[in-house]
């Protein structure tokens, strides 16, 4: 989810210390959706009981088809909801979220992993129907995004009255909807180390964490980049999403790991250094475990952006306003970005950086990741060749 327009404020009506709970709030739902546990989701007169349909066991399941004032439904984004209904979506049901009513036979949660997980087709149910979404519905599959985990969810209606008889969590929409970027413009650096490369002996690396204490992100200063912003010069500049495939692993799938320490390379050769983002955003957003479903559906013919559809994500779930803060906190509001993606141009351009200049970045393809080469230029619109 790129950021759109500046920095964010900080809002005046509301204190750092409200936003941090409110954080903190979103990031224990978090946790309670991928432990299987259901929670509330509540805004002005409704209130959505939700679980994760990968991780529900019988006792969450329960929970919602006993609590709920409705039979339960299944929330989904509209290209999964298309398989499962093995038909299109018709142009009222095309909206960022479908509910479908299932057979009560497939309320089992076996069957609903099966249903979220389109690697497990062999699980599909004879017939689904679909229905209108109920209130709250976008904020329930923004919150399994968050999370990491397929975006599909068991819900139904329900009383707040709900989440205290049950020992609940409660959560507000808004609060949800406000934490992508509350996180990223919370960043604060909070330990850093010389580390010597082996391609950049000159080298630091800066960890930076959010206000709810969620994972770090790393900046690796090649070099002396704040001295030469200092100066007036502009450092180069990468925003690198991890990849352990790629970086950790050689993986030839991608051109992650070639693009890495390429980067820090040529920012020590460069006289004005670098910094590198190195972005806890696997997947372009989707985490580590969707990415490697999404293997799975690109083996069978998909290739990287539909593979990523099929999952119920979008085709590039990243906040560049996460680079734009640790860039602003290091001073470096300033730079030649190294990069083939234009999105990253004017993502960070559009969260107060000045981009004076784009440095290629191309890597070969090596035989085995020539189509994902081949989907990056002509469907993401990389600027390759």
């Amino acid at each position: 989810m790129p950021a759109q327009g500046g920095l964010l404020p900080q809002s005046p009506e509301i204190k750092p210390d409200t936003r941090r709970l409110a954080m903190r709030g979103v990031h224990r739902a978090i946790a309670e959706l991928r432990r299987g546990t259901p929670v509330l989701i509540c805004q002005n007169d409704s209130a959505l009981l939700i679980g994760a349909a990968e991780t529900l066991g019988a006792s969450g399941l329960a929970d919602i088809a006993s609590g709920g004032a409705a039979a339960p439904v299944l929330l989904l984004a509209p290209m999964r909801a298309a398989a499962l209904l093995r038909r299109p979506v018709t142009q009222a049901e095309d909206q960022a979220v479908v509910a479908l009513r299932l057979p009560a036979s497939a309320l089992d949660p076996a069957r609903l992993r099966g249903f979220a997980d389109p690697t497990a087709e062999s699980l599909l149910p004879t017939e689904v129907e679909a229905l209108p979404p109920p209130a709250l519905a976008g904020a329930a599959l923004a919150l399994a995004k968050l999370g990491r985990l397929l975006p599909a969810l068991v819900a139904a209606p329900a009383s707040p009255a709900l989440a205290e008889r049950l020992s609940l969590l409660r959560i507000s929409a808004a609060d949800i909807e406000a934490y992508p970027l509350s996180a990223a413009s919370s960043l604060k650096r909070v330990a850093e180390a010389r580390v010597p490369l082996e391609d950049a002996p000159e080298a630091r690396i800066i960890a930076f964490r959010a206000a709810d204490g969620g994972i770090e992100h790393l900046a690796i200063l090649v070099g002396d980049p704040e001295a030469s912003a200092a100066a007036g010069k502009a450092p180069l500049a990468r925003a690198h999403s991890e990849c352990f495939t790629g970086d950790l692993l050689g993986s030839l799938r991608c051109d992650c790991g070639p693009q890495l320490r390429g980067a820090i390379k040529r920012m020590a050769e460069d006289p004005a250094g670098g910094v590198l983002l190195y972005l806890a955003q696997e997947g372009r957003g989707i985490g580590l475990v969707n990415k490697l479903r999404a293997y799975t559906l690109q083996d069978r013919g998909l290739d990287t952006l539909d593979a990523n559809r099929a999952l119920g994500y979008g085709a590039d779930e990243r906040n560049f306003l996460v680079a734009a803060t640790m860039l602003h906190e290091l001073g470096l509001t300033r730079v030649r970005l190294l990069t083939n993606n234009p999105d990253k141009l004017s993502g960070l351009a559009a969260c107060g950086i000045e981009v004076v200049g784009r440095e290629a970045h191309q890597i070969d393809p090596n035989g085995v990741n020539d189509a994902y080469l081949d989907t990056k230029a002509r469907r993401f619109g990389h600027m390759l060749g």
